[in-house]
């Protein structure tokens, strides 16, 4: 059985860092005194360059949690994308996921513990209609996820995916109000999730040791069971 190692503070990085939820995620993380957090924007932390994400992780002393959040999307109709167009979205949804997950990895082994979080989307589960590109890179990241639990479970190195739900963010601020409208009134509470309740429920899921290999969704549509 791995040995399970706590620490009274942990450091985090959170990619992606320009985003609502990474602002989120790094206020909920620093309301615990010790936590060292770091969100680094595209700038500092470009996660489809190779280089560039294992150059960055180099410098890190440790790594307890690890939650690769940077994404985008390029909606539309499969008829009106170009190879470009999945090139960008899957390098970065997935792909970038992949490469810090990898650079995590090298950190976290020789401390025998460690938590990686993989931001999903409900669009894996269900498809998206004008979000073919998307759906798929999030629903890589469920396999990428699992495999990546059983593989170093034993290691005492969680990973979990994370479905936030629709939240109000600079991603969602274009869609149409009538489809926003849609989107809601598929949910239960007839409300959508906010950035601080997601980041509340990330921060508590890393101090959760024994769970790993989970999809968590935070919002209230029900979907049939598969």
């Amino acid at each position: 059985m791995a040995e399970i190692v706590s620490t009274a503070s942990q450091h985090i990085l959170i990619t992606g860092g320009e985003g609502a939820l990474a602002r989120a995620l790094q206020q909920e993380f620093l309301r615990e005194a010790g936590n060292v957090v770091q969100a680094p924007g595209r700038k500092a932390l470009d996660v489809r360059d190779e280089k560039q994400v294992q150059a960055y992780f180099s410098g890190l002393g440790r790594l307890d949690v690890l939650i690769a959040n940077a994404g985008l999307t390029r909606d539309g109709a499969v008829t009106g994308l170009t190879g470009d167009d999945f090139s960008d979205v899957v390098n970065t949804n997935l792909r970038g996921a992949f490469l810090c997950a990898r650079a995590a990895l090298k950190l976290m082994l020789p401390q025998k513990q460690g938590h990686i979080v993989l931001i999903g989307s409900r669009a894996a589960r269900c498809g998206t209609r004008g979000q073919s590109l998307y759906a798929a890179a999030k629903a890589g990241l469920v396999g990428l996820a699992q495999s990546l639990a059983k593989e170093y479970g034993s290691r005492n190195i969680r990973c979990n995916v994370v479905l936030p739900g629709f939240l109000e963010t600079r991603m969602t601020a274009s869609l149409p109000a009538p489809r926003r409208e849609e989107v809601r009134q598929e949910h239960a509470l007839g409300r959508f999730n906010t950035v601080e309740n997601a980041a509340r429920f990330i921060a508590f899921l890393s101090r959760l040791d024994h769970v790993s290999g989970q999809v968590f969704t935070l919002d209230s549509r029900i979907d049939r069971w598969t």
